[in-house]
């Protein structure tokens, strides 16, 4: 099979030929048809997880069921059934359920899970295999090319904001309408909250307005006085890494407001004691979820159709794909079958 590999740590993707693997007790092996291109996956580049080398990327799989492992059951995992893997990648052959993370039904923080593309070779390849657990069952109906993004994307935005118990109809910010945010502002809105779309500048205002955004902030102006004249803002999704955003976007913030980070930010930032407490406010940062929430994401998606707007490369231009990230708009795919 072929495959995008990252030979060395610091190096650059290369298609070379490979055997198929084949599936371990407990996993599966998937035939790719599609995998989502994500900012991640320079995490495998450098090696930041203790990967190891060579390393084939990817976290954001759609294929189908192509073999199974010793001890998984085939009348659940039937061959040729559309499955994905997002970040989540499993807890391997034995699985856990013993840890303390574990116990309180945190697969995603299990002592021995691991993540697809990073502890074991991902979706950049026309085979690979995984862990059952990981596994997610696709809608039917759903477009795989479409689709990958909400592995990882989609899943980052939606499962972090149903857990935050934010009441309906509120005014809900998303900060940054890039990968993340432009799911973001369609997920929000499909919930049924008031969204605003943040960003600098107003290029992207009539496309923040399709996407389902009732008002559009441009923060390269004076953007707390008007975040605040819309309304008592009960949340704000930060999707685009600015640490000297962080202290603006909390005083935009309504009482009890939530600012929730999504994005990794590139350095650490200040924030007012005086803004968290004079408000009840408060910092959250999420985790994307594990494969149970994998499945409530593509299904809320498909039944309000929630879709990521892609461009799609073929497996020979994976590096293209990846080093020119920052151009999509808004999320690249590469495209197997």
């Amino acid at each position: 099979m072929k495959a995008a590999v990252f030979k060395e740590k610091n190096g650059q993707l290369e298609i070379v030929e490979k055997p198929i693997p084949e599936p371990a007790k407990g996993w599966v092996r998937i035939k790719v048809h599609s995998c989502g291109v994500c900012h991640s996956d320079f995490v495998v580049k450098s090696g930041a997880f203790g990967n190891p080398f060579p390393r084939t990327p990817g976290h954001e799989v759609i294929g189908v069921i192509d073999k199974l492992g010793d001890g998984v059951d085939a009348t659940r995992f039937e061959l040729g059934k559309l499955v994905g893997v997002g970040w989540y990648g499993g807890r391997g052959e034995n699985g856990c359920g013993t840890c303390d993370n574990c116990r309180e039904d945190q697969w995603i923080f299990c002592t021995h899970s691991m993540v697809c593309g990073i502890h074991y070779d991902g979706g950049y390849a026309e085979y690979m295999t995984c862990p059952e657990d990981a596994l997610v069952f696709v809608p039917e109906g759903m477009d795989p090319i479409e689709s990958a993004p909400l592995l990882c994307a989609g899943i980052t935005v939606y499962n972090s904001f149903r857990n935050l118990n934010i009441k309906s109809g509120s005014l809900v910010g998303v900060q940054g309408i890039g990968g993340l945010g432009h799911l973001g502002i369609q997920f929000v809105k499909k919930m049924g909250y008031e969204v605003i779309a943040m960003s600098g500048g107003s290029g992207k205002k009539e496309l923040a307005k399709e996407l389902g955004a009732a008002h559009y902030v441009d923060m390269s102006k004076d953007y707390i006085d008007e975040m605040k004249k819309i309304g008592s803002v009960k949340c704000i999704l930060v999707t685009a890494p600015n640490a000297q955003n962080i202290q603006g976007m909390l005083e935009s913030l309504g009482i009890n407001g939530k600012l929730v980070l999504l994005a990794l930010l590139p350095e650490p930032f200040n924030a007012n004691a005086g803004t968290l407490i004079g408000g009840n406010k408060s910092i959250v940062g999420w985790a994307s979820g594990d494969s149970r929430d994998l499945h409530d994401t593509l299904v809320f998606a498909k039944n309000n159709n929630v879709k990521p707007m892609v461009k799609s490369f073929p497996l020979e231009q994976a590096r293209e794909a990846l080093d020119n990230i920052g151009d999509a708009r808004f999320r690249h795919v590469i495209k197997l079958q």
